[in-house]
């Protein structure tokens, strides 16, 4: 199933042919369902738990992803992310992670 995820809050995603999770638990189960998506659209801030305590970040969710990638390849050469992330730290940490990750791998394709 080729689908694009849009992992947010708060926010709706930009129209429907995105799947959202509002979580990082629900991304996670989202991907096992439907395999991994063509795109991902991150949020870095994902809220709090009942107990106030913050819950696991767009960044967590960049490294589980790079994780099952370095497991089983997951991730094809067409796979694209962006970052929508209000916060700037967070959004820049997502994308220089998954940047140098991807450049790595692609460099292992050739």
């Amino acid at each position: 199933m080729t689908y694009k995820l849009f992992l947010d809050d708060v926010r709706e995603a930009p129209d429907e042919t995105w799947i959202t999770a509002r979580n990082t638990n629900e991304a996670k189960k989202i991907i096992e369902k439907n395999g991994f998506p063509t795109l991902i659209s991150f949020d870095h801030d994902l809220g709090l738990d009942d107990n106030q305590n913050e819950l696991d970040t767009g960044y967590d969710f960049a490294k589980w992803i790079v994780e099952m990638d370095m497991e089983s390849e997951v991730l094809t050469e067409d796979f694209k992310f962006i970052v929508h992330s209000a916060n700037p730290i967070g959004a820049r940490n997502i994308v220089e992670y998954l940047s140098n990750y991807l450049r790595l791998k692609k460099g292992a394709f050739k």
